[in-house]
């Protein structure tokens, strides 16, 4: 099983997950067309199950790596 190293910190965790329920939720609500309203739900999901693991995998290709107390 792999393993990653959380590389976000705590606030920017919860902003995500709340994010990622407001865009997912906006998505189903508003969206225009119905491939485009799956596609902003599925941008919602992701951006939650970010916040949710603490690990961003964008963030560890471009090198971020967070410096901190939290593990």
């Amino acid at each position: 099983m792999m393993y990653f190293k959380t590389n976000l910190p705590g606030p920017e965790r919860a902003i995500r997950i709340a994010m990622g329920i407001m865009v997912a939720g906006l998505a189903y609500l508003y969206g225009p067309s119905l491939l485009m309203t799956w596609i902003g739900v599925a941008m919602g999901i992701v951006f939650a199950v970010t916040g949710f693991v603490g690990f961003c995998p964008m963030c560890a290709m471009v090198g971020r790596r967070y410096i901190g107390t939290d593990t």
